[in-house]
């Protein structure tokens, strides 16, 4: 994913700073819980699309702070 993109995305929802899974599969909202997806190297931020994180997920997230 472009960084530059990466930079001034943000969640739809909490409008907080989003950062690229380390598969680079999804765009992941630490704030808001939720994994966007990236199909054809296009982020699909709709809540509609988005999963929620595991309670393992948001561990890793909040540890690797």
């Amino acid at each position: 994913m472009n960084k530059v993109l990466l930079d001034i995305l943000v969640c739809p929802v909490t409008k907080t700073p989003l950062t690229l899974s380390k598969d680079g599969s999804e765009l992941i909202s630490k704030v808001g819980g939720m994994a966007y997806p990236i199909r054809d190297d296009i982020p699909v931020l709709l809540e509609s699309e988005a999963r929620t994180l595991t309670t393992d997920e948001r561990l890793e997230s909040s540890s690797s702070k």
